[in-house]
């Protein structure tokens, strides 16, 4: 029998999106992107989370269905994964040393098999919880280089990894966008913290059928 499947109920609340109506004057800040300085960057999607987590599994296809349309359109697909490291004393001290030791090495298995990585995608590891931590990982200096001013930010977890990615990269002046249902945390509550925090303060969230929509429209 195949793993089970989870998809979550995801959701901002409307006096979110009239808060920013009124200030902006639409629902969106990104009403475009141009594929060719656009990347998806996907979070942590490693055998370990995939394998633990059916709202994990529900993601990949989605993320799968994005790269290959951002790919196809001349953009970037970065996919993200943790680096080893050994816990620090105070990892150990939050944790306890068994959790930690495990969070440590969730990367020590490469992508999940289960993703469409192809020629040509970046493939990076970062030792922080986010990809735009300083000295955390190469992925910062490689879109710079690339010219890249939009993210499309996908993976696990919704409100660890994936919020503080996307917080730091819009505090480094990166157009961020959150794919709310391409991104997978515990529960419904976690996920949709995350979502309106990101959507109140760092960037936009969109279904992935609107961003598949806008890199259509781009092309």
């Amino acid at each position: 029998m195949p793993d089970p499947v989870l998809h979550h109920q995801w959701s901002i609340a409307e006096r979110e999106y009239a808060r920013h109506e009124a200030r902006r004057g639409r629902r969106h800040a990104f009403e475009h992107l141009d594929p060719r300085r656009t990347a998806l960057v996907v979070v942590d999607l490693v055998p370990f989370f995939v394998r633990e987590s059916a709202y994990v599994r529900g993601i990949v296809p989605r993320v799968n269905e994005l790269a290959s349309a951002l790919r196809g359109a001349g953009g970037i697909v970065a996919w993200v994964a943790p680096g080893p490291a050994e816990p620090s004393a105070t990892d150990r001290e939050f944790f306890g040393d068994e959790v930690a030791a495990l969070y440590a090495s969730s990367g020590a298995d490469g992508l999940d098999p289960s993703l469409s990585v192809a020629a040509g995608d970046l493939v990076v590891e970062k030792t922080g919880r986010s990809a735009w931590t300083p000295g955390s990982s190469e992925l910062p200096q490689l879109l710079a280089d690339l010219e890249v001013d939009t993210i499309v930010v996908t993976g696990t977890v919704t409100n660890v990894c994936v919020e503080h990615t996307a917080r730091d990269a819009s505090a480094a002046g990166l157009r961020v966008i959150l794919v709310a249902d391409a991104c997978a945390a515990t529960t419904d509550q976690a996920h949709n913290a995350t979502l309106h925090t990101v959507y109140r303060s760092y960037g936009d969230v969109r279904p992935t059928a609107e961003v598949l929509g806008l890199i259509d429209a781009a092309g």
